[in-house]
């Protein structure tokens, strides 16, 4: 009985690994005069919990298809504003280094 728990252990917790690893899509970084800013989804998708679906397809279609948002329209809730407001993550307002790197 210790065996077959043991193996179903060890079964779940290799899929885990290979859920994990398969996740993200890696660093993207995001050209913007005001300094670059370099997207993690390591840190939102395994550091935060967060599920692919939790941003695509609703905030952002791919890196190609997504539209450039102001600052203004982020504040408004728009791109990574729809999480960055303060309530749910840190505010998009403020520390502008907090994101951009110059």
């Amino acid at each position: 009985m210790r065996r077959i728990a043991a193996v179903t252990a060890c079964v779940v917790l290799m899929g885990i690994g290979n859920a994990l690893a398969a996740t993200g899509g890696g660093d993207v970084i995001l050209k913007n005069k005001g300094g670059d800013v370099l997207f993690s989804h390591d840190t939102h998708v395994v550091g935060v919990m967060l599920a692919c679906t939790d941003c695509h397809d609703k905030l952002y279609l791919s890196k190609g298809q997504h539209k450039a948002v102001t600052m203004k329209q982020m504040q408004k809730g728009k791109s990574c504003g729809a999480c960055h407001s303060g309530k749910k993550a840190f505010s998009v307002k403020g520390d502008c280094a907090k994101c951009h790197k110059k």
